[in-house]
């Protein structure tokens, strides 16, 4: 679970972004410079960076620097955070119509529930 429901915000708001996510999925793979990921991506050293900065507020990036070069590497906490979030919700779930049977079924033996008329 995350630390904090802001956690959860920053972590969920930065991977809103489809360069956040692929920028996620590329370090998951091995660390990458700044450089190498402007490159991959198609962006700007200053559009990187301002991917990177939000990144790294939700904790999802780490840097080192090597020299003169910034290397990424992926901050899996909040990962594992999101992960166990979702993992609450693994037993509601179903198939749609399945969620929808349920849903009807507690709609049924609830008392007091409002029901529409078929």
């Amino acid at each position: 679970m995350p630390d904090a429901p802001d956690d959860l915000d920053r972590v969920l708001g930065a991977l809103a972004n489809h360069h956040r996510r692929e920028i996620v999925r590329m370090l998951a793979f091995h660390p990458h410079s700044i450089s190498q990921l402007a490159h991959r991506r198609g962006l700007s050293l200053p559009a990187i960076n301002k991917h990177v900065a939000v990144l790294e507020r939700a904790g999802l990036v780490t840097r080192r620097k090597t020299g003169r070069t910034t290397f990424l590497a992926l901050g899996r906490k909040p990962i594992i955070e999101l992960q166990a979030w979702l993992g609450e919700f693994h037993a509601y779930w179903g198939s749609e119509a399945e969620g929808l049977a349920n849903y009807e079924a507690y709609l049924v033996n609830e008392p007091g529930q409002m029901r529409e008329k078929p």
